[in-house]
């Protein structure tokens, strides 16, 4: 089964320095019937006004995977590690107990934008506390996964997390783990098509696919996108 989220369904925030789109409940946004979905807790795609800041918060056992999509951020823990994230790299922080972490959108002139996911961790589990990778230019590139790998950030949790780069008319296939699974537009139009069912998602739709062996995506313009597998 594939049901669409669309962009417009979303929770909205616009504070001026912070604007955000939220696909399951955050912050001031709440819907008791998106709370996330398996073991996807937070969905965000968010911009920072040049020089703006998120002050230190402490999080859940969560993984925080960021994609920044334009700008350049600094992170920052109460132990004084620090990592720079540039237009085309993801980096994931691996939220620990009594630990806080910053993001600062280190432009005066452009905004940061960027999607973030948090994603449950195992309590056993254990990765290095910050990683980070660039994103390619392939058509499907695993960017996370609970194995890492050289290229691949290592996950607490069975999750794998695929960035689709398409171009107008390709098609991709993608074998799924898990009985669920969620598609996130980034930006272009793609139709999703699984065994019985055809959906289309325009920039900044969403999906939830359940029960699918495999999804099979045709851009109709250039697309980015995540799949995200939750094998958990």
């Amino acid at each position: 089964m594939i049901t669409i989220r669309t962009a417009k369904q979303c929770g909205e925030a616009d504070y001026g320095w912070l604007k955000a789109r939220y696909t399951f409940s955050f912050g001031h946004y709440f819907d008791p019937k998106l709370l996330g979905y398996a073991s996807l807790r937070v969905l965000n795609q968010e911009v920072l006004a040049p020089g703006a800041s998120l002050q230190p918060r402490s999080y859940p056992k969560v993984d925080i995977l960021n994609l920044v999509l334009e700008g350049e951020a600094e992170y920052r823990d109460n132990d004084g590690r620090h990592i720079l994230v540039k237009t085309g790299e993801a980096v994931l922080l691996s939220a620990q107990p009594r630990s806080s972490y910053s993001e600062h959108n280190v432009s005066k002139k452009t905004p940061l934008t960027r999607i973030q996911l948090w994603l449950d961790a195992c309590p056993e589990g254990d990765n290095p506390l910050i990683q980070k990778i660039s994103l390619n230019r392939q058509p499907q590139q695993l960017i996370a996964s609970v194995e890492g790998g050289k290229s691949t950030l290592q996950l607490r949790q069975n999750i794998r997390v695929h960035h689709l780069n398409l171009q107008p008319g390709q098609q991709q296939t993608i074998s799924l783990l898990g009985r669920r699974a969620y598609l996130q537009s980034i930006n272009g139009t793609v139709t999703a098509t699984s065994d019985k069912h055809t959906e289309n998602l325009t920039c900044g739709d969403g999906a939830f696919i359940c029960d699918e062996g495999s999804i099979t995506l045709l851009a109709s313009t250039g697309l980015k996108a995540l799949l995200i597998d939750l094998a958990a």
